[in-house]
């Protein structure tokens, strides 16, 4: 498939009304990865490859000879596999010996093996040596056979080197490994800055996944109407995303009315009123994995939005597309946070948390603060061809009665940036005041 490169070819191929909108590739070659859910509009092994070379390159240049992978994320990432994966996300039992070069061992749940074997990442598969050890209390007896097996692998294919990474780096475990010699290190801020590049497949698994949730925010639109709980759209939003191929919804940040101001709480049994503004954050973990992160805010009719509403809604929309516009290669994380929107002075106590975050398996880095939180939150850095950023908006005054919510989705490529979710804002609420 190949990747969209403006707002209109994007549109004109996006359907907001039926159902399954992928593009689907028939492939017999590629058949396995044909289904009713994830649909094959990418190529699959491309994908996975190119993401492990990703990885085994940051290996070599930093003298890794293996890491070991707990984090599902991670996983997914590295090998292309998944299973169990929000059971996994609190249960670190299932985990992968990756070394810098050689083959692949995934120590997995028993008897499901068979669900990761399906792709060419996976060398052997073998038990875990971890299911269940600490609910059961055991975690002192299967220490020891646990760092046996690491550090046989990594002395078989670690290349010498006793550097080994661990993504969730437990206590227990870390300690047995370094009595067998090994150099433990928490390596999850590295494996994330490798993240932090797409290459063109996962920029292809953003734009499917966009298209789920924006299908999905379609029908919670549609859906709006006084007596409608707000239970009742988010439902409706997780409904959708399952029938697109998605996965799960991170949050539950779904608000009317009141509710919508401060920013941040959940969906809660409230039902709709007339006139009200509705808004929600799309927060899903979509087709193949990949995050969608848009935001979104709607009024429930009848009748004319509010002076108010409209003001609201036009500063966040003025906010988001000034914060897109600033979007080039190059540019530091610092530079960013000064050439930023400014804040009106009543709204700034409750401003977003960052300027803008990275997307991608789920919200990544960079984390960009705004200029006057950036001692406390940011981070130095740049913005690079291949990032995707979130780029975040809430305006509303605090003790008030309402907020607007809107964000975008927006990959950095050689010469600027090109917004990947297309789903429109509302014309009533960008109406000039009369």
């Amino acid at each position: 498939m190949k990747i969209l490169t403006t707002e209109t070819a994007r549109l004109e191929q996006t359907d907001f009304t039926g159902t399954m909108r992928h593009p689907v590739v028939r492939d017999a070659s590629n058949a396995m990865w044909i289904s009713d859910t994830e649909p094959s509009a990418v190529d699959t092994k491309k994908l996975r490859d190119g993401r492990l070379t990703r990885l085994r390159d940051w290996m070599n240049r930093t003298g890794y000879g293996g890491i070991l992978l707990f984090d599902p994320y991670n996983q997914r990432y590295a090998t292309g596999t998944r299973n169990m994966f929000g059971y996994f996300l609190r249960n670190s039992t299932r985990y992968f010996f990756i070394p810098a070069s050689g083959p692949i061992v995934l120590f997995d749940y028993p008897q499901s093996y068979h669900v990761s074997t399906v792709v060419e990442t996976v060398s052997e598969v073998r038990p875990s040596k971890l299911v269940w050890s600490s609910v059961s209390g055991k975690d002192n007896e299967t220490v020891g056979p646990f760092a046996d097996e690491v550090a046989d692998l990594m002395k078989e294919f670690g290349g010498g080197s006793k550097k080994i990474g661990m993504d969730r780096c437990s206590h227990i475990q870390a300690v047995a490994l370094e009595k067998r010699g090994l150099a433990v290190v928490d390596s999850q801020g590295e494996i994330l800055a490798v993240r932090a590049i797409k290459t063109p497949e996962e920029v292809q698994c953003l734009q499917v996944s966009l298209t789920g949730s924006e299908a999905a925010v379609a029908r919670v639109r549609e859906a709006i109407k006084p007596g409608v709980t707000e239970i009742d759209l988010f439902a409706t939003m997780y409904d959708e995303v399952i029938r697109q191929g998605g996965e799960f919804v991170e949050t539950r940040l779904l608000t009317s009315g009141q509710r919508t101001n401060p920013w941040f709480n959940e969906a809660s049994g409230r039902k709709l009123r007339p006139g009200e503004l509705v808004a929600l954050d799309t927060d899903t973990i979509g087709c193949y994995g990949y995050f969608s992160d848009f935001s979104r805010t709607f009024r429930c009719g009848p009748g004319r939005p509010k002076g108010e509403q409209k003001s609201l809604y036009k500063m966040a929309f003025d906010q988001i597309h000034h914060n897109v516009g600033i979007i080039k290669p190059g540019l530091t994380f610092r530079e960013v946070a000064d050439r930023a929107w400014a804040i009106p002075p009543r709204f700034v106590e409750q401003r977003y948390t960052s300027v803008m975050h990275g997307t991608g398996m789920h919200g990544e880095t960079p984390f960009i603060a705004h200029a006057m939180d950036f001692a406390t939150y940011g981070r130095e850095g740049t913005l690079q061809p291949g990032m995707v950023v979130s780029v975040e908006s809430y305006i509303g005054e605090k003790n008030g009665i309402q907020g607007v919510k809107l964000e975008e989705e927006v990959l950095v490529t050689e010469n600027g940036s090109e917004v990947l979710s297309v789903f429109p804002f509302e014309d009533e609420l960008l109406e000039r005041e009369i």
